[in-house]
């Protein structure tokens, strides 16, 4: 009798897509289960007929490593699963993985409006180095869902936001954005680096979902990455003049027009542009190696986030009740209108960041850093172990002190990344330093 094969697309669990997604179940020639490590640059063509096809984009296949490889393919599909997304796009970083998703869309004398939430390295993206390319960010208040409303014009093609800004942690409104984008034709790009698992953007509006993969989805402190997902959702069609870069003939690709590409092929227009023009001129390529790293991390991720939620809440928990902390700024303890985000939004925990800020200033959160044992003192979030920064003299020291406040970063603040080692062995560390800070 025939043995019933396994089909991961009937599977909406991410702890099931994770391991079995994207297409691969085994290597066809060596029947290796785990994802081979394609070390190449390039593939060979059948003929010149099928080379011109893929280079056509007649076809799809692999043409060369910095435009799409075997092993970042499987990391891809497993991600935009996970996502709800119909396709993605590796880039080398989740610095990367911003700038591309907007300049897909975004030219010299256009505008996107992003929150003011952010993580301090995109801050400067989008309020300098974009500047100087001529393309306009402007900053809405996300307490205010209307305040993208009144900052869009004809010019604005794009939206911008993360799920749970890094540092400020207030969780963003998410469908009521992309509701406000829906009327104007204009797609929401989320930020979901801090929230993998416990939220999907796409089922609440959101046309684009990017990561930092170097964070919670690679996991262990080892690897640089990011990603872009395309929903699938959005009609790019519906105003061209709106969304011009996927309506009008591309230059840079035979007159390309990419809606009406995406009518033979699916809606994928967006991933496909991204991949076919922006990694093709750009580069920021993920390496085939680093994608087999990051896979590692992916297959665990949804076990993780169960850790570092469940540790978090009891940190932050801790951490209210102490004498030496005056504020602790943590998802799961707001009330009022963020609160109800917070549970709206975030389902099976309200993540792993935690951030305090200590009675004494500044002096007391230096001291306090550096009296920590077990924690590392780096600059990053999403490792399995439990990390800590202090960000206004750090990944926020490139703002101006009113930027800085308007982030969530004082002078005070110190973020904490809580990790998955025994809750008691986090907690006696954070005690130790306190006492001494």
């Amino acid at each position: 009798m025939a043995k019933n094969k396994f089909n991961p697309a009937d599977s909406v669990n991410p702890e099931t897509i994770a391991l079995h997604g994207g297409d691969y179940r085994s290597d066809p020639s060596t029947t290796s289960v785990a994802v081979p490590i394609y070390q190449t640059t390039s593939y060979q063509f059948h003929n010149t007929e099928h080379a011109a096809n893929l280079f056509g984009a007649k076809d799809f296949g692999n043409i060369y490593t910095r435009i799409m490889n075997p092993t970042v393919d499987v990391l891809e599909k497993r991600v935009a699963a996970m996502e709800g997304g119909v396709g993605a796009l590796c880039v080398s970083s989740g610095q990367s993985a911003s700038m591309l998703s907007i300049q897909n869309l975004v030219k010299a004398g256009d505008n996107i409006v992003s929150s003011t939430d952010l993580y301090g390295g995109t801050w400067n993206l989008f309020a300098n180095t974009m500047k100087d390319l001529g393309i306009e960010v402007r900053f809405a208040d996300p307490t205010d869902p209307e305040s993208f409303r009144k900052m869009t014009d004809d010019n604005t093609r794009a939206y911008y936001a993360e799920t749970l800004p890094n540092p400020k942690l207030k969780v963003f409104p998410i469908r009521e954005v992309a509701d406000i984008g829906d009327e104007y034709n204009i797609p929401l790009i989320v930020d979901n680096t801090a929230a993998p698992v416990i939220c999907k953007p796409i089922e609440h509006g959101a046309t684009i979902v990017v990561h930092s993969l170097t964070k919670f989805i690679g996991g262990h402190g080892t690897t640089i990455g990011g990603i872009i997902v395309d929903s699938g959702k959005f009609d790019w069609a519906k105003d061209p003049k709106r969304q011009p870069m996927l309506n009008n003939p591309d230059p840079s690709y035979h007159g390309m027009v990419w809606t009406e590409f995406a009518k033979a092929v699916g809606p994928i227009a967006y991933i496909v542009r991204a991949r076919f023009v922006g990694l093709r001129d750009l580069g920021p390529a993920l390496p085939p190696q680093s994608a087999f790293q990051i896979i590692q991390g992916l297959e665990t991720v949804s076990l993780r986030m169960e850790k570092h939620c469940s540790n978090a809440a009891k940190v932050a928990e801790y951490l209210s009740n102490h004498n030496k902390v005056s504020r602790v700024i943590y998802a799961g303890l707001d009330e009022g209108e963020a609160g109800e985000r917070a549970n709206k939004y975030l389902k099976g925990g309200h993540g792993a960041l935690c951030g305090i800020e200590l009675k004494g200033g500044k002096a007391s959160g230096e001291k306090f850093i550096n009296n920590l044992n077990m924690f590392y003192h780096v600059a990053n979030i999403g490792d399995a172990r439990s990390l800590a920064i202090h960000p206004a003299s750090t990944t926020h020291s490139q703002l101006s002190d009113e930027d800085m406040e308007s982030a969530g970063v004082n002078p005070s603040y110190v973020r904490l990344s809580i990790g998955i080692e025994h809750i008691d062995d986090i907690i006696e560390d954070l005690k130790n330093a306190l006492d001494a800070a």
